[in-house]
C-alpha cells in the first residue's frame, strides 16, 4: 500500500494524541493500600448522618483516606473488600468485663477473645481479677497483631478493704496502704484503678480517690454503702460501676440509713424512696464532674431472671468452656436464697435502673455500655452481652445513636484517647464492624455482622463464624 506525504501528515496530530494519552495512562500509578474497603454507607454515631458509598483506604492499623467509591479506579490496595452497600460504624468497646477465675482458668479466659471480635467488640475495659499477668500479656500480643483479639484496658488488680471479696484484690485500709497499692498499679503499668466494696472502708475509700487524682489515675467502680457517693464526686471520681451508687445519693433517707450499717440490706428502701427531684440534682453534680456511670442492665436483667429462664440452650453456651461454666452455679444459688428470703431487690433495681437512664442522658451524664461479662456473671456471654446491653439501653429510653455513643465514643472519652478511636474518618484506628442494615434504625441490626475490622486486618462472617467453631471444639 503506496501511503503519501500529505497522508503521513494528516496522521502526525492525530498519532501524536495517541502518543500523549499513552505516556499520561502509563505515567498515572494508582496509589496502593493495604486495604480498601468499596461501596461502604459510613454512619456517623455523633451527628447520626450517613456518608454513602465511600472507600476506605487503610494503612496498617489506621484509616489513611476516605474518598468516593466512584474513584475507585485510582487506587489499589493488597486486599479489598466490597461490602455492597453495607453500613459501617467504629468497633465496639464494651466498657466492663472480667478476666478471672484463678490460674485454671487462664485458657478458658483466653478463649473468650476471638468471641468479643465475633460480635463485632474491638476494645474491652477489663474491670478487675486474678490473672493480671497473662491480661497484660494478652494486652501486649493484642497491641502488636500477634494475637486475634479486643484492645483491652485493665485495671490490674481490684483495690479492696481487709478482707477482699475476691482473690487477687490488694487490701487497702488507710492512706499508707492507698499509697502503695497504686505504687503497685502503676508498676504493673494498668489503664485505670479499680475499687471494691467488699469491706473496703469509705475512708479508705476517700483515700484512693486522693491518692489517684494526685497521680493522675482514674477511678471508678464500687463504692461502700456506707460512703458518700457526692463526696466521692467532689474528691475527684471518675465513674461508678453499676447504680446502685448514684441511687442512694437520690435517696433522702440515704444518710440515716448508712448509719445502720445495713449494707445491701438498705436497696429495697432505697429503691421505695427514689426521689426524682433529688435524682436530678444528683446527675447535675455527676455531670459537672465528668464522672462516668456504667449501668449493666443487661446482667441485672439475666440474674433477676434466672430461675424462670432455661439457658440449657443458650447459643453461646457450648463457646464457654467446663470451668467458667461451673462458677455459674454461684449466682444461681443466691438467686435461690433472695427468693426463699421473699428479697425482690433485683427485679426492683431492675426497674429502677432502667427509670434512671434517660433523665441521665439529659442532664449530660456519660453513660458508658458495659456487659459485666465473665466468669462468675452467669449466663452473660462474651461479645453477646454487649450488644444485647445496647438494646436494655435503647429499652430504657435512649434512641439507638444514644446507644451506640455510649459505646463507642464514651468509651474512648474515658480514656481520653478519642483523637484515635470514635469515628470512622482519617488518621483513626481502623476498628470497624460492618453491618447488613443501618443501626441508627434499629440497634437490632448490631446482631447481623458482615465483617469487622481489626487494627486493619478483616474478619469476614465466615472467618468470625470458623472462630467460633474452633472455640467450640475446644
Amino acid at each position: 500500500m503506496n501511503i503519501s506525504n500529505s497522508n503521513i501528515s494528516a496522521l502526525k496530530p492525530a498519532v501524536l494524541c495517541l502518543l500523549i494519552f499513552f505516556v499520561v495512562s502509563c505515567g498515572k500509578k494508582k496509589k496502593s493500600y493495604d486495604l480498601l474497603i468499596s461501596h461502604v454507607n459510613i454512619v456517623n454515631i455523633a451527628s447520626g448522618e450517613i456518608e454513602e458509598d465511600k472507600l476506605i483506604l487503610i494503612n496498617g492499623d489506621s484509616i489513611s483516606q476516605i474518598v468516593d467509591a466512584k474513584a475507585i479506579e485510582n487506587y489499589k490496595a493488597e486486599k479489598e473488600l466490597n461490602a455492597n452497600g453495607k453500613f459501617v460504624i467504629p468497633g465496639l468497646w464494651d466498657m466492663h468485663v472480667h478476666f478471672r477465675g484463678g490460674d485454671t482458668l487462664i485458657g478458658e479466659n483466653k478463649n473468650l477473645l476471638p468471641l468479643f471480635l465475633a460480635y463485632g467488640v474491638t476494645t474491652v475495659r477489663d474491670a478487675g481479677g486474678d490473672i493480671t499477668p497473662s491480661v497484660l500479656k494478652w494486652r501486649k500480643a493484642v497491641a502488636e497483631n500477634k494475637m486475634a483479639g479486643p484492645t483491652i484496658f485493665t485495671s490490674g488488680p481490684k483495690l479492696d478493704g481487709e478482707n477482699p471479696a475476691w482473690p487477687g484484690s490488694i487490701s487497702v485500709t488507710n492512706q499508707q496502704e492507698a499509697a502503695a497499692a497504686l505504687d503497685s498499679l502503676q508498676e504493673l503499668d494498668v489503664d485505670y484503678v479499680k475499687m471494691y466494696d467488699g469491706s473496703l472502708s469509705p475512708e479508705a475509700y476517700y483515700a484512693i480517690i486522693q491518692e489517684a487524682e494526685k497521680r493522675g489515675m482514674k477511678t471508678t467502680g464500687h463504692m461502700p454503702l456506707a460512703a458518700d457517693f457526692l463526696k466521692a464526686v467532689s474528691l475527684g471520681l471518675n465513674g461508678a460501676e453499676h447504680m446502685y451508687y448514684p441511687l442512694k445519693a437520690c435517696s433522702p433517707v440515704a444518710d440515716s440509713l448508712s448509719q445502720l450499717n445495713l449494707g445491701y440490706g438498705m436497696m429495697e428502701t432505697l429503691i421505695d424512696t427514689y426521689d426524682p427531684q433529688l435524682a436530678g440534682e444528683v446527675f447535675t453534680r455527676m455531670e459537672e464532674n465528668e464522672v462516668f456511670i456504667t449501668p449493666t442492665l443487661y446482667i441485672g436483667k439475666t440474674l433477676a431472671e434466672i430461675l424462670e429462664v432455661d439457658h440449657s440452650r443458650d447459643t453461646l453456651l457450648p463457646y464457654v468452656g467446663k470451668g467458667i461454666k461451673a462458677t455459674y452455679q454461684g449466682r444461681i444459688e443466691g438467686a435461690k436464697r433472695a427468693k426463699a428470703s421473699g428479697s425482690q431487690m433485683r427485679a426492683k433495681m431492675e426497674n429502677i435502673s432502667a427509670k434512671m437512664i434517660r433523665p441521665m442522658q439529659d442532664a449530660g451524664v456519660k453513660i458508658l455500655a458495659g456487659s459485666d461479662s465473665g466468669a462468675f456473671n452467669s449466663f452473660v456471654y462474651a461479645g453477646e452481652s454487649l450488644q444485647k446491653e445496647l438494646e436494655a439501653l435503647v429499652a430504657a429510653g435512649l434512641s439507638p445513636q444514644e446507644a451506640l455513643a455510649t459505646s463507642v465514643i464514651n468509651g474512648p472519652e474515658f480514656f481520653d484517647v478519642l483523637g484515635r478511636y470514635g469515628d470512622i474518618s482519617r488518621g483513626k484506628v481502623a476498628d470497624l464492624l460492618l453491618l447488613d442494615n443501618n443501626p441508627l434504625k434499629d440497634i437490632k441490626n448490631v446482631h447481623n455482622v458482615f465483617a469487622v475490622v481489626k487494627s486493619g486486618k478483616v474478619f469476614t462472617r465466615q472467618e468470625l463464624q470458623a472462630m467460633l467453631h474452633s472455640l467450640a471444639e475446644k
